[in-house]
């Protein structure tokens, strides 16, 4: 954790979300077969981020958690688990319409949560299962919004 770091990256993080939310009004309404518009997702993930980098900035300016600049520690970069995460999300945008949201969601985040963490496998699985299903489901059914379901050969 560096304090400078922080305040940068939320600093950037806080335009990124104001981009987001504010361009995202100029999306269309509607679409079809969809009572959730296409830019309800980016208003949201906008408000979100916003929110998040307020956060964080507010935290290195007030929260007293940060060592001191000139203690620092090596970090050791993890960049196999970087080039992991980042194919495997390449793929999942890939695969998503030949797979379908709740195959692509699943392998995806089963990927990733062993990439983080070896081990419990049967952890990952039900996380992973019990995420991509019920996102699917809540979006579909509550929201009356369409995702591309199961795969399609």
């Amino acid at each position: 954790m560096n304090k400078t770091f922080d305040r940068y990256a939320g600093i950037i993080f806080l335009v990124i979300g104001i981009l987001f939310f504010v361009e995202s009004f100029r999306i269309s309404n509607s679409a079809y077969g969809s009572t959730v518009g296409p830019k309800t997702f980016p208003i949201g993930l906008g408000i979100i981020l916003i929110l998040l980098s307020m956060r964080l900035i507010y935290e290195t300016f007030v929260v007293k958690t940060y060592k001191n600049d000139s203690d620092k520690e090596s970090t050791k970069l993890e960049i196999k688990k970087f080039l992991i995460i980042f194919i495997s999300a390449a793929l999942y945008a890939f695969l998503l319409e030949k797979l379908g949201y709740i195959l692509s969601t699943f392998l995806f985040l089963l990927v990733t949560f062993q990439t983080m963490e070896r081990g419990k496998i049967v952890y990952s699985v039900l996380i992973s299962t019990l995420f991509s299903v019920g996102v699917y489901f809540f979006f579909s059914n509550l929201l009356g919004g369409s995702l591309p379901g199961f795969p399609t050969f």
